[in-house]
């Protein structure tokens, strides 16, 4: 089972695809391996099931300014003290903040990442993203019309997309992905929202400027044992973040601009490092970069992603809106 369900999450008989043996090696190893594991027609191999989930912010929080790695010791007491908070809003201990779901539902991370950074956003160097005064206005007209039209709303909510690379950001469930490989295509199949993504890596160029898509035009190749997807071609339309753990991030808008490079590295059996630089001049003052890495779980089970929130959520928030404006109260 997966470790936890979305309160939103219907479970259903989803029948998981077959994935393609990898070279053996304990589960949990940080050592890169002797020899990469390959496909049987030669490209390095990302096969497999993997999670992020993690209680590493993604942005470094005042308190860390400066360190952008933390100690061991300071791993361990972050660790602590989230599984206090845990202990409390499941009620076995104080009562506390169960926030929008109660805890059982919920499946954001109890560790934070293994390579101790101190902040997902790892360039530029303070671990802040690099946004304008405009972009963060911007995001909060959209906040302010949530309710006038759809188009305010996130892509997440209307069940749309999570975005690229924004489907790859941790949330607090449905953190699982799954890759597999053909000669000339990667695919990455997403717990959240059941989307699948399909990376060509033959050599193709980027389709005509014209045509743009939700998430983007990806183009992928091999650099030795790292797969690089150049994604251009956005819509505009979308999020770079969608999740409330993105913080401040979540509703930033994803302009037609934008360019994403994305690098899945397997430095072992059990660990993929993911690598991404954002680029966007209408929304950025400079390129930012994130690292997340993606651990290996075998034994999680993906459930379909049922998309509640879109199906009734939206409607309902519109329909009170419209009523709250027949009452002429304000926004």
């Amino acid at each position: 089972m997966s470790r936890l369900l979305s309160g939103w999450v219907v479970a259903s008989g989803l029948t998981l695809l077959a994935l393609a043996p990898l070279h053996a090696q304990s589960v949990g190893s940080r050592s890169a391996p002797k020899t990469a594991p390959k496909t049987a027609w030669g490209d390095p191999s990302l096969e497999g099931t993997w999670t992020n989930e993690t209680i590493t912010p993604f942005e470094r929080p005042t308190a860390l300014a400066g360190k952008p790695f933390l100690t061991a010791q300071e791993a361990r007491e972050l660790e602590t003290a989230a599984a206090t908070r845990r202990e409390k809003a499941d009620g076995s201990s104080a009562p506390g903040d169960v926030g929008t779901y109660n805890q059982a539902w919920t499946d954001s991370g109890e560790k934070v990442v293994s390579t101790l950074q101190s902040s997902l956003v790892v360039d530029p160097p303070d671990g802040r993203v690099p946004v304008t005064p405009e972009t963060m206005a911007l995001r909060q007209e959209y906040e302010d019309r949530n309710g006038e039209a759809p188009e305010f709303m996130s892509p997440w909510d209307r069940c749309i997309t999570r975005g690229v690379p924004g489907g790859l950001f941790p949330a607090g469930y449905n953190n699982a992905y799954q890759i597999h490989q053909t000669p000339g295509y990667v695919l990455i199949y997403y717990e959240m929202i059941h989307a699948a993504r399909i990376i060509p890596t033959d050599g193709r160029p980027h389709k005509p400027s014209h045509l743009t898509f939700w998430d983007g035009d990806p183009v992928g190749h091999w650099e030795g044992n790292t797969l690089v997807v150049d994604t251009s071609n956005f819509n505009g339309k979308g999020w770079i973040a969608t999740n409330a753990a993105a913080g401040r991030i979540r509703g930033v808008l994803q302009s037609d601009r934008a360019h994403v490079v994305e690098r899945f590295t397997r430095v072992s059996d059990s660990t993929i490092h993911y690598e991404v630089t954002i680029e966007d001049a209408k929304m950025y003052t400079r390129p930012w970069t994130v690292k997340i890495p993606l651990e290996r779980d075998d034994a999680y089970q993906f459930y379909e992603y049922a998309c509640h929130e879109g199906n009734h959520a939206v409607e309902n928030v519109l329909r009170g809106a419209r009523a709250r404006d027949r009452q002429g109260s304000s926004r």
